[in-house]
């Protein structure tokens, strides 16, 4: 099996991801087939060499990849040798699998080798007695840090912050700091700038290392340093502080306590975490299924689902009431009972549109209480605009098929009158369940549809009763 492999794998360049992958950018089967006869064998030569090498995120996917029962014994033949950053590319639910499986005192020694922002991500998934217990193990500055950035509220740039920076004094000179980043054990893997602060650790200002390692090493601190580009709040959200990196092209910023004392930094690859979880989490709770992963079991995914599913089953219901109230209409008239569910679809289809767009610009930031006038009224035109073009559309068909103008005409006037409440429904829920507090994302679906089903329904049933006089 080792033989096979190396026709894969031998020529492979440690960092270059390119063999492991197929075409679509999935962890190619014919790879995941060794690494499973791997693992069967307890091959931990072959793992050697050709799993742990992997980068970290190449060994997420695989993680993700391989079957459940061979994740856990793959990570037990890699022991200490098993890259624990990895947990930090995985799903929730798998990452949780594989770090209650491992001893504290392993979690403990690879916690003590990770960046900080790392290590809080792995630690927040623990127990609290576990938690605590490997960090009774580490050293006690990194048992301070560690415990500073969890006491950060879930979400918070004070989670994400990195604790390890580079913190000088300014009536330093450009040579004390060189030699003290050369002689110093402690600095982060990468940074692109050093700051500047008093003695109580309240930051005054910084240094980008292009700019330090350009001037004459006798020159002081304070004369090159500059005013810190926006420091970001310790208590802020993830997602607003994601949004000052993409304002403002910022590779890393301060974050800050309430005291404007330094405590840690946040950067763009954290950042761009930050991004992707967020807008996987939006489009998500749009669907109404929260923090769902695939890799969840199906207990966990029926719970997650089931509430929603039974407020949807409510406001079916509700639609379904409002249908009741024209039973005697429908039994006369055929037609009605073909055409009602035309309408209702047009009315969601467009309220889905214009609650997409208005819940990712409440997430972005770009609709706000000062703007939010003009876009309702620039909605509600478009929703009587769409009205218009598509009552013309299906009056005219039908009038075709039922061989009845005024049928078209009844259909055409609910047209505009639900796609016209589409749109209202569509950006005003969201931003009430937005100044509610509540997440537009995950609430607005179910009640904007049930507004343009019954809106939809009562329209158009109504008028067909009304004008036809049944």
């Amino acid at each position: 099996m080792t033989n096979d492999a190396e026709e894969l794998v031998s020529a492979r360049p440690a960092g270059d991801d390119a063999d492991i992958y197929d075409e679509n950018g999935n962890v190619r089967s014919d790879f995941l087939a060794l690494v499973g006869a791997a693992v069967a064998a307890r091959d931990t030569i072959f793992l050697r060499q050709h799993v742990v090498r992997l980068h970290e995120s190449e060994l997420g996917d695989l993680l993700e990849a391989i079957q459940p029962d061979q994740r856990l014994a793959l990570v037990r033949l890699l022991g200490d040798e098993f890259d624990m950053t990895a947990l930090t590319e995985v799903d929730e639910a798998i990452r949780r699998e594989i770090v209650d499986q491992m001893p504290n005192e392993q979690i403990a020694a690879a916690i003590g080798e990770l960046d900080s922002d790392d290590a809080v991500y792995i630690l927040e998934d623990l127990d609290k007695e576990d938690r605590e217990e490997i960090l009774a193990q580490l050293p006690f500055t990194e048992r301070v840090r560690l415990r500073r950035a969890l006491d950060y509220p879930e979400s918070s740039a004070g989670r994400r912050m990195q604790t390890e920076f580079v913190a000088v004094p300014p009536f330093w000179t450009i040579g004390q700091t060189i030699d003290y980043m050369r002689d110093e054990e402690n600095l982060p893997y990468s940074f692109s700038q050093i700051f500047v602060i008093d003695p109580t650790f309240k930051l005054l200002g910084a240094v980008d290392l292009d700019k330090l390692l350009r001037s004459k090493r006798q020159t002081k601190i304070e004369t090159i340093m500059r005013a810190t580009n926006h420091p970001i709040p310790a208590e802020m959200d993830q997602e607003e502080a994601a949004q000052l990196f993409e304002q403002y092209d910022l590779l890393s910023a301060a974050v800050v306590d309430e005291n404007e004392r330094l405590v840690g930094v946040l950067t763009i690859d954290d950042v761009v975490d930050v991004i992707h979880e967020e807008a996987d989490e939006d489009i998500k709770r749009l669907g109404g299924v929260g923090d769902e992963e695939l890799s969840d079991n199906v207990a966990s995914t029926v719970r997650s689902r089931f509430l929603w599913l039974l407020i949807n089953l409510g406001t079916a219901l509700l639609s379904a009431s409002v249908i009741g109230l024209f039973d005697e209409s429908i039994e006369k008239m055929i037609a009605l009972a073909v055409l009602m569910p035309v309408v209702a679809s047009m009315g969601g289809n467009a309220g889905t549109q214009t609650m997409t767009v208005t819940v990712r610009a409440l997430a972005t930031g770009d609709l706000d209480i000062y703007n939010a006038g003009r876009i309702i009224r620039r909605e509600a035109a478009v929703g009587v605009a769409n009205g218009t073009v598509f009552s013309v559309i299906m009056g005219a068909i039908a009038a075709t098929w039922f061989h009845d103008y005024q049928l078209g005409f009844v259909i055409g006037a609910a047209m505009v009158i639900n796609l016209f409440a589409a749109a209202l429904a569509g950006i005003l829920l969201p931003l009430l369940l937005h100044k509610m507090g509540a997440d537009p994302a995950i609430a607005s679906s179910v009640f904007v549809t049930t507004v343009t089903d019954c809106t939809g329904f009562f329209a158009f049933l109504g008028i067909a009763t009304w004008w036809f006089g049944i």
